[in-house]
């Protein structure tokens, strides 16, 4: 197996690139694609032995100073295969990370549907939200924050970090091999989420300098 990570800017996308990533047969549209490929900068690719296996939509940039990784859409082919694809796509999101803000701390952000795609986020700290631990301050500030960011504020609930509706126009579409080994507390998050509405659940946590340059790294 030869798994090829690259990103691109949105921008240089081709018609037959859109095309492409309907292959995937994930959760999203021509029109969703369509629509990520204007909402984002950045938008990486996996390939094994030359055929697509994931997308990524996201960006780089910074929210009232503080460096960010927003993950607008991702979506991964369901084979024996996608844990792979799905830790490549994330060490890209790291490797950009690390070159854009070397020697920093790197929030990471994302919405999710269902409790599989927390697997993405299993190499953060402090992430909000956590089983058993009550959001304050801060903490609830960010989720604001992020809710504004991926334009799906109208039905945000602070308190819980959950999109009711109307928040699926991207999050982290990803199936995973062993859903019985997903915690009890990860699928509790997911009690108030109804994916049929359009319902996600917001989720960010922190990336400290010195693991980004780990996780960053590029074998």
């Amino acid at each position: 197996m030869s798994l090829e990570v690259a990103t691109q800017d949105c921008s240089a996308l081709t018609e037959a690139q859109f095309e492409e990533f309907l292959t995937i047969e994930g959760s999203f549209t021509a029109e969703q694609f369509a629509k990520a490929g204007t909402d984002w900068v950045l938008c990486t690719l996996a390939r094994i032995d030359g055929k697509l296996h994931g997308v990524t939509f996201s960006t780089l940039e910074r929210i009232g100073g503080t460096p960010c990784v927003l993950l607008g859409l991702m979506t991964i082919k369901r084979t024996a295969k996608r844990d792979s694809v799905l830790k490549g796509l994330m060490t890209e999101a790291y490797h950009r990370a690390l070159m854009a803000f070397p020697d920093e701390d790197v929030v990471v952000g994302s919405r999710f549907a269902t409790a599989d795609g927390m697997e993405a986020m299993k190499a953060v700290t402090d992430m909000i939200p956590t089983f058993g631990h009550r959001a304050v301050g801060e903490e609830r500030a960010w989720g604001r924050r992020l809710a504004r960011r991926f334009g799906v504020d109208s039905t945000y609930d602070e308190k819980t970090f959950i999109v009711a509706s109307g928040g699926q126009s991207g999050f982290l579409d990803h199936e995973s091999l062993k859903p019985e080994k997903i915690s009890p507390e990860i699928k509790s998050l997911f009690e108030g989420v109804n994916p049929k509405k359009g319902g996600v659940l917001i989720v960010h946590g922190w990336t400290m300098a010195e693991s980004l340059v780990k996780l960053g790294a590029r074998v």
